[in-house]
């Protein structure tokens, strides 16, 4: 029945743009050639911003997605020590993460995907793109996508942010940004630490980061290098109801740089990204000859150049190549590395004054794994005023990370002959968008094969085993609605309805049906004389498990223009809850602080 109600929606998309492509040459240049990009690669998406960061309760950006239809899954969400994705039902692993337009996902566990060397002065926007997102940035967006847009030194600003909390939490944010003529560059420093809210939850974590951004005579050249260093309780974290005492220490160096170049309507973009992440981990940190002291160590280097330019009655054309290495040497895991080499095309077209498109196609070889082909196929239809449809299909997939592959301790096995996962995305949606309110609705629909996730086939089997389980069907709507009252009061909201089917019967799951099948959230942001408030509410439902819903609020006294003063409240009715089924989530967080900009 999937595939039949899938293939019609195929067959009506295919059928709209096989109506006719106009001539059209797009006289519009820079502006419109990232517009153009970004409509290939987003059909539908949801952000926050710098100051949303400000305005809602959260101690770190990561956080604040989860007031979108993102799931946020947190063994440690205080400061953002730990936060898994997932959209649209996908795991943990099968989120694509983006900086600046460039794959950045962690080669030996998704677990570390939010792992991100960057501070909230330091990220513009966080875009999180569900469902049939263009396959253009390569591997990984089996559930879709989650981008992070870095901010652009182009000022003179000084920044400092101290606050504290319950359970010993503090925090303190250094920023300073200046602009000289061509010239802009920006140093932040953030320092955190808690007690933690349970056992084995205590924290602390550094952040430093540098940025600058050069105008040239055609483009600009940006170079942007954070650092974080993280070390925290791990109570469960791998092993839930185990209870296992562990430990863990991470360090995350990051480099991104690249040119933006336009001359003559043509646009190159040459970019390089290099990320090394270590991670030690201690299963039980009270057996300190423990031979579960694991040590990692992988390093993920990707250069690539990006290439387009109006084509006439073609549109916008892109083209791009990549190469990508990952390396791992691991105490548990051994030593390995694997490359992969990749070409891509997009394209992007008003085929009439209501009707356009976005296609995309890539090609990757990966040392181990073969060819894999992949792309995407979009439509917009403007119905008339302010009404518009949209339709996309998707073609993903991912290869194994490094711990599905070979990882091994008292619980779990890796399995190196896993294959890798492939997925299709469909998704049928409408938008109405006005000044004041906007709203809409998605349904999508996901065919799965291959699928990875760690069972054991019997009860009296002692690990569990990470296997390719033969195939998931995934159904469900998605809707928003967002509206202005007044310039004092706005409310955002979003509602995901899921199901998740497929032939797994006899196996035993170390996570559960860890996906969400109801949520909810909503967020009313209250523009007050005096400053900002923000009261958000949240609701969450997973298969065969209780629902849960959390309060959280938000409070800033503007004192003058260069001082405020802040107060945020997390799970206001203390709700005993769990996030991931067997690890602690912790109960009311109180967090007060004082905010200076000049």
């Amino acid at each position: 029945m999937l595939k039949v109600k899938c293939g019609i929606f195929v067959c009506f998309y295919f059928g709209i743009l096989n109506l006719g492509i106009c001539s059209q040459t797009d006289t519009q240049d820079l502006e419109r050639i990232v517009v153009s990009k970004s409509k290939v690669q987003f059909l539908a998406d949801f952000e926050v911003n710098q100051q949303d960061f400000n305005v809602l309760p959260v101690s770190s950006p990561v956080e604040a997605i989860g007031t979108t239809p993102v799931d946020l899954q947190s063994r440690s969400p205080l400061y953002g020590m730990q936060t898994d994705f997932s959209l649209r039902a996908s795991n943990f692993q099968g989120v694509l993460m983006l900086l600046d337009g460039q794959r950045i996902n962690d080669p030996q566990t998704g677990h570390f995907n939010s792992d991100l060397p960057l501070t909230k002065k330091d990220i513009q926007l966080i875009k999180a793109a569900p469902g049939a997102s263009s396959a253009v940035y390569g591997p990984d967006a089996i559930g879709g996508a989650i981008s992070v847009i870095t901010k652009k030194p182009a000022e003179n600003k000084v920044s400092l942010e101290q606050s504290g909390g319950v359970h010993n939490s503090i925090a303190t944010l250094f920023s300073i940004s200046r602009k000289l003529e061509n010239l802009g560059v920006r140093m932040s420093v953030e320092k955190t630490s808690s007690r933690g809210f349970h056992y084995d939850t205590e924290s602390k974590s550094l952040i430093s980061t540098f940025a600058s951004n050069l105008k040239l005579p055609c483009g600009e050249y940006n170079l942007n290098f954070g650092y974080a260093n993280k070390v925290f309780g791990a109570y469960d974290f791998y092993t839930p109801n185990s209870n296992y005492p562990s430990k863990e220490w991470t360090e995350t160096e990051l480099l991104n740089t690249g040119f933006n170049l336009e001359q003559w309507g043509f646009l190159i973009k040459p970019n390089f990204i290099w990320r090394r992440h270590d991670d030690k981990f201690m299963l039980d940190k009270t057996n300190i000859r423990s031979r579960y002291l694991n040590h990692h160590r992988n390093n993920m280097l990707t250069p690539n150049l990006y290439f387009s330019h109006s084509a006439g009655f073609l549109g916008r054309v892109g083209l791009g190549t990549e190469y990508g290495q990952e390396k791992l040497n691991s105490s548990n895991l051994g030593k390995h590395e694997r490359n992969h080499r990749s070409v891509y095309l997009d394209n992007s077209k008003d085929l009439t004054e209501k009707l356009s498109s976005g296609i995309s196609y890539r090609l990757d070889n990966y040392d181990g794994f073969g060819q894999v082909y992949t792309g995407s196929v979009d439509l917009r239809w403007k119905l008339f005023k302010n009404n518009s449809l949209r339709f996309g299909v998707a073609r993903n997939m991912r290869v194994p990370s490094f711990t599905e592959l070979y990882y091994s301790d008292t619980t779990t096995d890796g399995n190196p002959d896993l294959s890798a996962e492939k997925a299709i995305n469909y998704q049928l949606g409408y938008d109405y968008v006005q000044e004041k309110m906007s709203l809409g609705s998605t349904f999508f629909c996901r065919q799965e094969n291959d699928m990875i996730d760690w069972v054991k086939r019997t009860a009296s089997q002692t690990r569990f085993q990470a296997e390719n389980i033969t195939s998931d069907n995934v159904f469900g709507l998605e809707n928003y609605f967002r509206y202005s009252f007044n310039k004092y009061i706005t409310l955002d909201l979003n509602y995901s309805y899921i199901n998740k089917s497929g032939d797994k019967s006899g196996y035993i799951y170390k996570y559960g049906k860890n996906y969400i099948k109801h949520l909810a959230n909503s967020v009313f942001t209250f523009n007050l004389p005096f400053g900002t408030q923000a009261v958000v509410f949240n609701f969450k439902k997973k298969p065969d498990r209780h629902s849960w819903f959390l309060v959280n609020t938000h409070i800033a006294y503007d004192l003058n223009k260069l001082c405020t003063v802040f107060f945020d409240v997390t799970n206001l009715f203390n709700v005993n809850y769990q996030e991931i089924e067997g690890v602690p989530s912790p109960g009311r967080l109180m967090e007060a602080g004082l905010r200076l900009d000049w």
